[in-house]
């Protein structure tokens, strides 16, 4: 386990999307964060307090969490002299990059002189199979997304606690470095071989007989041409008996390919729908999840009603407005489901 609590670096970004592990640990787990340390040219802000490093050792942190993402997912000059600066200060260091830790020699030989550890996130297990695509028990729903970097974490998460709020037994299955870091485990599909991302999520979510939920993080999107593989893995894996597709209705373009038009909301459901179902036959849409930060509540709450109007879904923000109505949605699936094997 990564010792709390966390000091969150932003460094100098400044991409808000770029923040999003940062941002996620300020959000679902404000009670292990002391702070955030950013460099004057950073523009952006978790509404933490504002720590140097020394202020944040001072004040309790026991890991400089390094909550960016960047494009190859490397470590700048920096980021190197800021971890390092952390180490001195007496905290361990964690991140989710690409690039390991443990490769940078100047932490590794920092970390070993001063006792102290390097976290790399991104480490998938060991002993993973492949997949087989064989039915098994439980029930799993899966976020899938128009794009990389549309809220499909945020809205697994809500789902989450929205089931357990219901006293439905549900559990956050992480598959990337900000749900790892939230949940405190998890495999981060993205660093899995391919030939093992589906056998990962198999292992990840396996067969369970307690009648309750596994709400698997999607990544990824099958219209993204950078990640359109773990998508499919991690459809094929997950054998879902639900889907929720999650889209970002002001994003002009994919996130990383300039130009790049994102998929009809219909289309994309139709194509995930279609790839669920060489593990999952009987696999459904339960719902859209939009990330409407960027509108008024009222333009909001009307682009989800236009939403649910012609996809036949319920269709809600996460953060604004609640899950309820995919949740109704859901346990409807599952008591009609029931029902059904219960007529044979």
């Amino acid at each position: 386990m990564i010792p709390t609590p966390y000091l969150l670096y932003l460094g100098h970004s400044s991409d808000a999307i770029g923040i999003k592990t940062s941002r996620g640990l300020a959000i679902f787990r404000p009670e292990i964060c002391v702070g955030e340390f950013r460099h004057d040219d950073c523009p952006l802000t978790l509404g933490l307090p504002r720590l140097t490093i020394a202020e944040g050792a001072a004040a309790g942190a026991r890991t400089l969490v390094l909550g960016i993402a960047n494009s190859g997912g490397t470590m700048g000059a920096d980021l190197v002299e800021d971890a390092l600066a952390a180490l001195d200060a007496g905290m361990n260091v964690a991140a989710g990059l690409h690039q390991r830790l443990r490769d940078e020699p100047r932490l590794a030989a920092r970390a070993a002189e001063l006792g102290l550890q390097l976290f790399d996130v991104r480490d998938p297990p060991a002993d993973l199979k492949v997949g087989n695509g064989y039915a098994r028990a439980g029930h799993r729903l899966l976020t899938v997304g128009t794009d990389c970097s549309v809220g499909k974490m945020y809205a697994t998460l809500a789902l989450t606690r929205g089931l357990q709020a219901r006293g439905v037994t549900a559990d956050f299955r992480a598959t990337g470095q900000t749900g790892i870091l939230i949940a405190g485990g998890g495999v981060p599909v993205d660093a899995v071989v391919a030939d093992f991302i589906s056998g990962a999520i198999e292992a990840l979510a396996p067969a369970r007989n307690d009648d309750g939920w596994d709400l698997i993080e999607g990544q990824g999107s099958l219209f993204h041409p950078s990640f359109a593989g773990v998508s499919t893995g991690l459809l094929h894996g997950a054998q879902p008996e639900a889907i929720v597709l999650c889209h970002d209705p002001a994003r002009t373009a994919m996130r990383g390919i300039p130009g790049r038009a994102l998929p009809d909301l219909a289309e994309c459901l139709d194509l995930n729908l279609h790839m669920a179902r060489l593990t999952s036959p009987h696999v459904r849409a339960v719902g859209v999840c939009l990330n409407t930060s960027t509108f008024d509540a009222a333009e909001a709450r009307a682009l989800c009603a236009r939403t649910e109007d012609r996809l036949g879904l319920p269709c809600t923000d996460p953060i604004a407005f609640g899950v309820d109505p995919i949740l109704d949605e859901l346990l409807c699936l599952e008591s009609s489901a029931r029902s059904t094997i219960a007529s044979h």
